[in-house]
Protein backbone atom coordinates (compact mmCIF):
# COMPACT_ATOMS: atom_id res chain seq x y z
CA UNK A 1 0.00 0.00 0.00
CA UNK A 2 1.58 3.29 -1.11
CA UNK A 3 -0.92 5.73 0.32
CA UNK A 4 -2.82 5.55 3.60
CA UNK A 5 -4.80 8.03 5.69
CA UNK A 6 -5.12 7.57 9.45
CA UNK A 7 -7.40 9.39 11.86
CA UNK A 8 -6.33 9.39 15.53
CA UNK A 9 -8.32 10.82 18.44
CA UNK A 10 -7.39 13.26 21.16
CA UNK A 11 -7.23 11.89 24.67
CA UNK A 12 -7.63 13.27 28.15
CA UNK A 13 -5.32 11.57 30.61
CA UNK A 14 -4.76 11.30 34.36
CA UNK A 15 -8.32 12.23 35.37
CA UNK A 16 -6.95 13.40 38.72
CA UNK A 17 -6.41 10.29 40.86
CA UNK A 18 -5.70 8.29 37.71
CA UNK A 19 -2.32 10.02 37.38
CA UNK A 20 -0.23 8.22 34.73
CA UNK A 21 -2.87 5.45 34.64
CA UNK A 22 -6.15 6.60 33.07
CA UNK A 23 -6.85 8.03 29.65
CA UNK A 24 -10.01 8.53 27.61
CA UNK A 25 -10.20 9.01 23.83
CA UNK A 26 -12.34 11.94 22.71
CA UNK A 27 -13.95 12.87 19.40
CA UNK A 28 -11.39 15.48 18.38
CA UNK A 29 -8.95 14.30 15.74
CA UNK A 30 -5.68 14.49 13.90
CA UNK A 31 -5.81 13.14 10.35
CA UNK A 32 -2.53 12.16 8.68
CA UNK A 33 -1.94 10.99 5.14
CA UNK A 34 1.21 8.95 4.46
CA UNK A 35 2.31 8.68 0.82
CA UNK A 36 5.36 6.68 -0.18
CA UNK A 37 7.93 9.01 -1.77
CA UNK A 38 11.57 9.25 -2.81
CA UNK A 39 12.34 11.54 0.12
CA UNK A 40 10.98 12.43 3.55
CA UNK A 41 8.74 15.50 3.45
CA UNK A 42 5.87 17.07 5.36
CA UNK A 43 2.99 19.49 5.02
CA UNK A 44 0.49 20.90 7.46
CA UNK A 45 2.79 21.22 10.48
CA UNK A 46 5.22 23.73 11.93
CA UNK A 47 8.49 23.84 9.94
CA UNK A 48 10.44 22.94 13.08
CA UNK A 49 8.80 19.49 12.99
CA UNK A 50 9.34 18.90 9.28
CA UNK A 51 12.31 16.61 9.88
CA UNK A 52 13.22 13.24 11.41
CA UNK A 53 12.16 14.49 14.86
CA UNK A 54 8.53 14.50 13.73
CA UNK A 55 6.66 12.11 16.01
CA UNK A 56 4.54 10.59 13.26
CA UNK A 57 7.68 9.76 11.26
CA UNK A 58 9.52 8.44 14.32
CA UNK A 59 6.62 6.09 15.08
CA UNK A 60 6.30 5.08 11.43
CA UNK A 61 9.98 4.20 11.09
CA UNK A 62 10.19 2.56 14.53
CA UNK A 63 7.29 0.22 13.68
CA UNK A 64 9.20 -0.92 10.61
CA UNK A 65 12.25 -1.56 12.80
CA UNK A 66 10.11 -3.64 15.16
CA UNK A 67 9.18 -5.81 12.16
CA UNK A 68 12.82 -6.08 11.08
CA UNK A 69 12.35 -3.92 7.98
CA UNK A 70 13.57 -0.60 6.62
CA UNK A 71 10.94 2.13 6.44
CA UNK A 72 10.40 3.79 3.05
CA UNK A 73 10.47 7.55 2.77
CA UNK A 74 7.02 9.13 2.86
CA UNK A 75 5.32 12.47 2.51
CA UNK A 76 3.22 13.09 5.63
CA UNK A 77 0.36 15.57 5.40
CA UNK A 78 -1.01 16.54 8.80
CA UNK A 79 -4.38 18.07 9.58
CA UNK A 80 -4.97 18.37 13.31
CA UNK A 81 -7.66 19.89 15.51
CA UNK A 82 -5.77 18.82 18.64
CA UNK A 83 -3.79 21.70 20.21
CA UNK A 84 -0.09 20.99 20.73
CA UNK A 85 1.11 21.00 24.36
CA UNK A 86 -2.51 21.51 25.34
CA UNK A 87 -3.22 18.52 27.58
CA UNK A 88 -5.20 16.60 24.96
CA UNK A 89 -2.73 13.96 23.83
CA UNK A 90 -1.51 15.58 20.61
CA UNK A 91 1.73 13.59 20.67
CA UNK A 92 -0.09 10.31 21.35
CA UNK A 93 -2.31 10.94 18.32
CA UNK A 94 0.77 11.48 16.12
CA UNK A 95 2.44 8.33 17.43
CA UNK A 96 -0.71 6.22 17.05
CA UNK A 97 -1.19 7.39 13.49
CA UNK A 98 2.44 6.64 12.70
CA UNK A 99 2.46 3.04 13.90
CA UNK A 100 -0.90 2.26 12.33
CA UNK A 101 0.18 3.73 8.99
CA UNK A 102 3.43 1.74 9.05
CA UNK A 103 1.53 -1.47 9.68
CA UNK A 104 -0.60 -0.80 6.60
CA UNK A 105 2.03 0.61 4.24
CA UNK A 106 4.55 -2.11 5.02
CA UNK A 107 2.00 -4.90 5.43
CA UNK A 108 3.86 -5.64 8.66
CA UNK A 109 1.06 -7.62 10.33
CA UNK A 110 2.14 -6.40 13.77
CA UNK A 111 -0.52 -7.02 16.44
CA UNK A 112 -1.99 -3.95 18.09
CA UNK A 113 -0.22 -4.88 21.33
CA UNK A 114 3.11 -4.44 19.56
CA UNK A 115 2.00 -1.15 18.04
CA UNK A 116 1.12 0.02 21.56
CA UNK A 117 4.57 -1.02 22.80
CA UNK A 118 6.29 0.88 19.99
CA UNK A 119 4.24 4.02 20.57
CA UNK A 120 4.70 3.81 24.34
CA UNK A 121 8.46 3.45 23.94
CA UNK A 122 8.49 6.80 22.14
CA UNK A 123 5.91 8.49 24.39
CA UNK A 124 7.38 7.23 27.65
CA UNK A 125 4.11 5.99 29.16
CA UNK A 126 0.89 4.48 27.81
CA UNK A 127 -1.83 6.56 29.49
CA UNK A 128 -2.51 8.66 26.37
CA UNK A 129 -1.30 6.22 23.72
CA UNK A 130 -3.53 3.34 24.85
CA UNK A 131 -6.83 5.22 24.41
CA UNK A 132 -5.55 6.85 21.23
CA UNK A 133 -4.99 3.40 19.73
CA UNK A 134 -7.84 1.45 21.33
CA UNK A 135 -10.48 4.13 21.91
CA UNK A 136 -12.60 4.48 25.03
CA UNK A 137 -11.62 4.88 28.68
CA UNK A 138 -8.48 2.84 29.29
CA UNK A 139 -6.42 2.10 32.38
CA UNK A 140 -2.88 0.99 31.63
CA UNK A 141 0.25 -0.12 33.43
CA UNK A 142 3.66 -1.55 32.60
CA UNK A 143 5.05 -4.58 34.39
CA UNK A 144 8.04 -6.75 33.49
CA UNK A 145 8.32 -5.14 30.07
CA UNK A 146 4.68 -5.75 29.20
CA UNK A 147 1.82 -3.26 28.92
CA UNK A 148 -1.50 -4.26 30.49
CA UNK A 149 -4.73 -2.44 29.68
CA UNK A 150 -8.29 -2.52 30.96
CA UNK A 151 -11.30 -0.88 29.34
CA UNK A 152 -14.09 0.90 31.21
CA UNK A 153 -17.32 2.35 29.84
CA UNK A 154 -18.30 5.87 30.94
CA UNK A 155 -22.02 6.40 31.38
CA UNK A 156 -23.60 7.75 28.16
CA UNK A 157 -25.15 10.71 30.02
CA UNK A 158 -21.73 12.18 30.78
CA UNK A 159 -20.44 15.16 28.81
CA UNK A 160 -16.67 15.53 28.60
CA UNK A 161 -16.39 19.31 28.39
CA UNK A 162 -12.84 20.46 27.71
CA UNK A 163 -11.80 24.03 28.46
CA UNK A 164 -8.78 24.63 26.24
CA UNK A 165 -6.90 27.96 26.61
CA UNK A 166 -4.86 29.82 24.03
CA UNK A 167 -1.53 29.18 25.80
CA UNK A 168 0.52 25.97 25.98
CA UNK A 169 2.04 24.19 28.97
CA UNK A 170 4.84 21.73 28.31
CA UNK A 171 4.65 18.34 29.96
CA UNK A 172 8.27 18.79 31.02
CA UNK A 173 7.41 21.94 32.96
CA UNK A 174 4.31 20.32 34.47
CA UNK A 175 6.45 17.34 35.57
CA UNK A 176 9.16 19.55 37.04
CA UNK A 177 6.94 20.88 39.84
CA UNK A 178 5.99 17.45 41.18
CA UNK A 179 7.58 16.14 44.39
CA UNK A 180 10.01 13.23 44.14
CA UNK A 181 8.11 11.24 46.78
CA UNK A 182 4.77 11.29 48.58
CA UNK A 183 3.55 10.11 51.96
CA UNK A 184 1.85 6.78 52.49
CA UNK A 185 -1.30 8.64 53.51
CA UNK A 186 -1.37 10.50 50.19
CA UNK A 187 -0.76 7.28 48.24
CA UNK A 188 -3.66 5.58 50.00
CA UNK A 189 -5.84 8.65 49.46
CA UNK A 190 -5.26 8.52 45.71
CA UNK A 191 -5.77 4.74 45.47
CA UNK A 192 -9.15 5.07 47.17
CA UNK A 193 -10.20 7.97 44.95
CA UNK A 194 -9.16 6.16 41.77
CA UNK A 195 -11.23 3.08 42.60
CA UNK A 196 -14.26 5.25 43.38
CA UNK A 197 -13.74 7.33 40.24
CA UNK A 198 -13.90 4.32 37.92
CA UNK A 199 -17.23 3.22 39.37
CA UNK A 200 -18.61 6.78 39.43
CA UNK A 201 -17.79 7.21 35.74
CA UNK A 202 -19.52 3.96 34.85
CA UNK A 203 -22.75 4.86 36.67
CA UNK A 204 -22.64 8.56 35.78
CA UNK A 205 -22.84 9.77 39.38
CA UNK A 206 -21.69 13.36 39.02
CA UNK A 207 -21.50 14.10 42.75
CA UNK A 208 -19.35 11.00 43.33
CA UNK A 209 -17.17 11.93 40.34
CA UNK A 210 -16.60 15.38 41.82
CA UNK A 211 -15.32 13.90 45.09
CA UNK A 212 -13.30 11.17 43.36
CA UNK A 213 -11.52 13.75 41.17
CA UNK A 214 -9.65 15.08 44.20
CA UNK A 215 -6.05 13.98 44.36
CA UNK A 216 -2.82 14.74 46.18
CA UNK A 217 -0.17 13.55 43.73
CA UNK A 218 -0.09 16.13 40.94
CA UNK A 219 -2.96 18.60 40.65
CA UNK A 220 -2.20 20.74 43.73
CA UNK A 221 1.26 21.40 42.26
CA UNK A 222 0.06 22.03 38.72
CA UNK A 223 -2.95 24.25 39.30
CA UNK A 224 -0.72 27.34 39.87
CA UNK A 225 0.88 26.81 36.44
CA UNK A 226 -2.47 27.32 34.69
CA UNK A 227 -3.26 30.99 34.24
CA UNK A 228 -6.79 32.02 35.31
CA UNK A 229 -7.38 28.58 36.86
CA UNK A 230 -9.15 29.97 39.94
CA UNK A 231 -11.49 32.13 37.87
CA UNK A 232 -12.30 29.31 35.45
CA UNK A 233 -12.88 26.87 38.30
CA UNK A 234 -15.24 29.33 39.98
CA UNK A 235 -17.12 29.79 36.71
CA UNK A 236 -17.54 26.03 36.36
CA UNK A 237 -18.90 25.73 39.88
CA UNK A 238 -21.17 28.72 39.28
CA UNK A 239 -22.60 26.93 36.26
CA UNK A 240 -23.32 23.81 38.27
CA UNK A 241 -20.29 21.58 37.65
CA UNK A 242 -18.10 20.59 40.60
CA UNK A 243 -16.42 17.71 38.76
CA UNK A 244 -13.35 19.40 37.29
CA UNK A 245 -9.76 18.27 36.82
CA UNK A 246 -6.66 19.00 34.75
CA UNK A 247 -6.67 17.29 31.37
CA UNK A 248 -3.35 15.50 31.01
CA UNK A 249 -0.56 17.79 32.17
CA UNK A 250 -2.65 20.86 31.31
CA UNK A 251 -3.29 23.61 30.59
CA UNK A 252 -6.66 22.29 29.40
CA UNK A 253 -9.24 21.57 32.08
CA UNK A 254 -11.87 18.85 31.95
CA UNK A 255 -15.39 19.19 33.31
CA UNK A 256 -17.53 16.08 33.67
CA UNK A 257 -21.24 16.79 33.77
CA UNK A 258 -24.62 15.33 32.85
CA UNK A 259 -25.94 18.83 32.10
CA UNK A 260 -26.25 19.28 28.33
CA UNK A 261 -26.46 23.05 28.66
CA UNK A 262 -23.31 23.48 30.74
CA UNK A 263 -20.93 23.98 27.81
CA UNK A 264 -22.88 26.86 26.27
CA UNK A 265 -23.16 28.65 29.63
CA UNK A 266 -19.43 28.23 30.24
CA UNK A 267 -18.62 29.53 26.79
CA UNK A 268 -20.54 32.69 27.55
CA UNK A 269 -18.94 33.20 30.98
CA UNK A 270 -15.40 32.56 29.76
CA UNK A 271 -15.65 35.45 27.33
CA UNK A 272 -14.80 37.67 30.29
CA UNK A 273 -11.40 36.02 30.78
CA UNK A 274 -8.17 37.61 29.62
CA UNK A 275 -7.22 34.49 27.68
CA UNK A 276 -9.39 32.88 25.04
CA UNK A 277 -10.79 29.59 26.38
CA UNK A 278 -12.17 27.25 23.74
CA UNK A 279 -15.08 25.17 25.08
CA UNK A 280 -15.39 21.70 23.55
CA UNK A 281 -18.30 19.43 24.47
CA UNK A 282 -16.84 16.13 23.32
CA UNK A 283 -18.16 12.60 23.15
CA UNK A 284 -16.02 9.58 23.93
CA UNK A 285 -14.29 8.08 20.88
CA UNK A 286 -14.72 4.31 21.05
CA UNK A 287 -12.85 3.38 17.87
CA UNK A 288 -9.34 4.70 18.48
CA UNK A 289 -6.94 5.35 15.62
CA UNK A 290 -8.17 3.87 12.37
CA UNK A 291 -7.35 3.79 8.69
CA UNK A 292 -9.83 5.74 6.61
CA UNK A 293 -11.08 4.40 3.29
CA UNK A 294 -9.62 6.06 0.21
CA UNK A 295 -11.18 9.51 -0.11
CA UNK A 296 -12.88 9.07 3.25
CA UNK A 297 -13.02 11.37 6.26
Amino acid sequence: MNDVTVRAPASTANLAAGFDILGCALQLYSTLRFTVSDRLSFSGCDPKWQNTDNLAWRAFSRAFEAAGKQAPYVHIDIKSDIPAAGGLGSSAAMLSAGVLAANAVGELSLPIETLLEVATELEGHPDNVAPALYGGLIASMQEDGRIYTARYTPHPSLHFVVLSPDFPLSTQKARSVLPASVSRADAIYNCAHLVMLLRALEIGDESMIAVALRDRLHQPYRFPLIEEYDAVHSAAEGNGCNALCISGAGPALLCLTCDGGFASRMENDLKAMHHYWRVLDLAVDTDGARILPSGGN
